[in-house]
């Protein structure tokens, strides 16, 4: 661990060396701009961060979405006409089935509840940024600003802003468990409960039974076709439509990690928190880092760029994080119908029907249906049933990260609680820790009670599974100044047993990441009695996976009659499980256990009707029934798996295995899906990469990848270091660079460093800030 530091560090020191230019080299530009109240600054540093010094909060989150569209205007409008349904309009007729999905799930209630569901002052945030971001946009149509080159390989145009616009989208952030519902339902329709077991491990334990009414075999393969085309990302050109298990595990991916580590166990005597949400990584970020000082507000850290604020960062005195916390936040209802009615309570009700008009570029506007039951709407519908989803986003603040707003003015343990009490979406580990001396952990998020089921599959409509309204006020669970010192999260069940939480309170949710990043955190934070920032980038970036210590295990005293399988045996015996990129048996457990294995444990233990169904699962449930299995079961099993991985191998990286390393497969590979569009020279200009990389989803650093190419695909875009109260010590990355746009060198300049495992200061002080600068923008009203 200590020698990573050192390597860390150096890296860190490279990174540094960017900024080597004398004091007061920066560029400085001036620029009046419509709407803006008062004069303000915008400071660019020299990593692309934004420090914006505003004479009010109105006016610093107006600057806030004019530097969102200067930096990510592709980005944000694209995240907005998707959201909305608006693709067609932009984009053409091969849309119009996106958009109408996208509008099943808009927010369609009260907006002076939506309004009133989050921080007081959030509105006024929200529409200074909503028009900030029209102010730019109204300077690029002006032609005062370059149009974006995407929307040139588009032939399309930026929109203006409704501020409801932000809060009424909701298809872009992480809900659960509907694709598992489903998945679950044909699974034991096709091999029975046990099946499923090598499908998703559950916990808390818990046995899984068919909710009476239901027939499993009723549930369509293809029943949630607009569920996943309006929560999936605009694609261009022809791509193949993903099945539920890529979908299913696709989204598994988009975990985290988070730590606080109390003043008595940091070597600082201050407290440390460490972030690094895991979602999809690629160009433009998904993440941005922005600062934002004014009368009132001052706040660091990083979010969507297409929000106004932080998701997670700092204030003067509290810095916040997040991961995913597996709370079950969405059910699929099962209805008999006649029609447009279905059946609940003995009588017939008739489903709500909306008619909306949608815009199709170069054609006639489409009219499209829109159907909805009591629950939500209908995703599916045939002669003798109809499917709809119940799902929390139809709730009024329920905008995916907005609870944040509650945090950026956060003072005390009491204002993080108030905060938690009204998360919505997604559910989260939130940490904390503030200049006071506090630390904590609670669990945040919009809770469906259900009174009579576990959530685990669909139900009747009929009547008999309603949710019994939302857990209350301070019914999750939480821990301040805990015991240990520190408090870490990583998407693992982490609900405190009983009689901390009580049984029947437990039944938040039953499906949580493989514990494997959580088990390394604790390992590492356990055994360090004084925390330093530098352990905690080194934590974050670590590479040790004690699932393929597990796996590995399995192998004690297996032999084989084939050389190159008794080769690979011999380098996973004798490994310690860091999947480093000179790694020789990690490039063959990642193999073996993410695309041989599975297969090979479903076709010993399943019916041949759901293996299918059953796919590659995940390492967890695997190894769970191979460690149950008897040696003279789970042995050929092991091997012929092992040799099928071999087998690949070969055909990848060539027949001599000593040339074989973990990072020749695994790359960092980012090319914007609009490149597609594009010519050679404009593909490559937007083109990041290959570069090696370390890690696995069960690793502290995940990396995701696909299992065909081997390209990661999701992990940490973001990483924070926060030194609570010295806050200019603290440390972050973002990949590949803070701006969306291809020409500028805040595109790419951080990518190199993120696959180093490599930091940049987060500058929070106005000496700081000034000292790092690279452009100073003086910003005026325009008259």
């Amino acid at each position: 661990m200590r020698g990573w530091l050192i390597g860390l560090m150096a890296a860190v020191a490279l990174a540094g060396a960017a900024r080597a230019e004398a004091p007061g080299s920066a560029r400085h530009e001036q620029q009046a701009i419509a709407g803006l109240s008062q004069s303000a600054e915008l400071i660019v540093d020299r990593w692309g961060v934004p420090h914006i010094y505003a004479q009010s909060a109105r006016d610093a989150f107006f600057l806030q979405g004019w530097n969102a569209a200067r930096d990510r205007l592709w980005q944000i409008d694209l995240w907005r006409k998707r959201g909305l349904g608006r693709l067609s309009a932009s984009l053409g007729p091969a849309y119009v089935a996106q958009d109408r999905a996208a509008r099943l799930f808009l927010y369609r209630g009260d907006m002076a509840a939506e309004w009133a569901a989050y921080d007081p002052q959030a509105r006024e945030a929200v529409e200074a940024f909503a028009a900030g971001v029209n102010a730019y946009v109204a300077q690029v149509k002006a032609g005062a600003q370059p149009l974006p080159v995407e929307f040139k390989l588009t032939h399309s145009q930026p929109e203006a802003w409704n501020p409801e616009d932000i809060l009424r989208i909701r298809s872009h952030a992480l809900v659960n468990n509907v694709t598992s519902e489903v998945a679950r339902a044909r699974t034991v329709c096709a091999g029975g409960v046990a099946a499923d077991a090598l499908r998703r491990k559950l916990a808390p334990a818990h046995k899984l039974v068919v909710p009476p009414g239901l027939d499993p075999c009723v549930v369509p393969a293809d029943v949630l076709k607009d569920y996943v085309l309006a929560t999936e990302p605009v694609s261009f050109g022809k791509t193949a439509e993903a099945s539920l298990a890529q979908v299913i595990a696709e989204r598994s991916a988009e975990g985290s990690n988070n730590w606080v580590i109390s003043a008595a166990r940091s070597a600082t005597g201050r407290p440390i928190l460490a972030n690094d949400p895991h979602r999809p990584v690629g160009a433009p970020s998904l993440r941005y880092i922005a600062h934002l000082e004014a009368p009132g507000l001052s706040i660091i850290g990083a979010g969507e760029p297409a929000l106004p604020g932080v998701s997670f960062g700092h204030n003067e005195t509290a810095a916040f994080g997040l991961t995913i916390f597996y709370i079950d936040q969405e059910d699929l209802y099962v209805y008999e119908t006649r029609g447009d009615t279905y059946r609940y309570k003995g009588g017939w009700e008739p489903m709500k029907l909306v008619r909306e008009t949608i815009e199709v570029k170069g054609e006639a506007p489409r009219q499209v249906e829109l159907r909805f039951t009591r629950h939500g709407p209908v995703l599916w519908q045939d002669s003798a049933h109809a499917f709809a989803i119940r799902t929390v986003w139809n709730e009024p603040g329920l905008s995916g990260y907005f609870g944040s707003s509650r945090m950026w003015r956060a003072k005390s343990w009491d204002d993080f609680q108030t905060a938690r009490n009204r998360w919505g979406a997604p559910s989260l580990n939130l940490v904390y820790a503030d200049t006071h001396g506090d630390i904590g952990w609670s669990a945040a998020g919009r809770t469906p009670v259900r009174p009579n089921w576990d959530g685990l599959m669909p139900v009747p409509g009929d009547g008999r599974y309603e949710w019994k309204g939302f857990l209350e006020d301070g019914g999750l669970p939480l821990a301040k100044n805990p015991a240990a010192g520190f408090f870490a999260t990583a998407n693992a069940m982490n609900i405190p047993a009983e009689p901390a939480y009580p049984r029947e309170a437990r039944k938040l949710g039953f499906e949580w990441a493989d514990p494997t990043r959580s088990i390394r955190i604790h390992e590492v934070l356990g055994a360090l009695p004084k925390s330093t920032l530098a352990d905690s980038m080194a934590l974050q970036t670590d590479v040790t996976s004690p699932q393929a210590r597990r796996g590995v295990a399995l192998l004690a005293g297996l032999t084989s009659g084939d050389a190159d399988v008794a080769k690979a045996l011999a380098l996973l015996q004798g490994w310690n499980g860091r999947e480093a990129t000179d790694s020789a048996p990690a490039a063959i457990y990642e193999v073996w256990a993410n695309k041989h294995l599975g297969r090979a444990v479903a076709a010993a233990a399943a019916p041949e009707t759901a293996r299918a169904l059953i796919g590659n699962s995940t390492p967890d449930p695997l190894l769970t029934w191979l460690e149950a299995a008897p040696p003279a079961t789970r042995g050929p099993i092991l091997l012929a798996s092992l040799a099928d991985a071999v087998a690949e191998l070969k055909g990848r990286l060539g027949p001599d295995m000593a040339t074989w390393t973990w990072g020749r497969l695994h790359h960092a590979r980012f090319v914007p899906a609009v490149a597609t569009l594009a010519d050679k020279e404009t593909t490559a200009q937007m083109s990041l990469g290959p570069l090696e990389v370390p890690g696995s989803a069960s690793t502290p650093r995940a990396a995701t990848y696909s299992m065909t190419s081997f390209d990661q695909t999701a992990g940490a875009s973001v990483r924070l270091v926060m030194d609570v109260g010295a806050w200019d010590n603290s440390m972050a990355i973002n990949t590949p660079g803070q701006s969306g746009d291809p020409q500028s060198p805040h595109y790419r300049d951080l990518f190199p460093l993120w696959a180093a495992g490599a930091y940049v200061p987060l500058r929070y002080s106005r000496a700081a800030v000034e000292a790092d600068a690279e452009t100073v923008m003086t910003l005026t009203p325009a008259r």
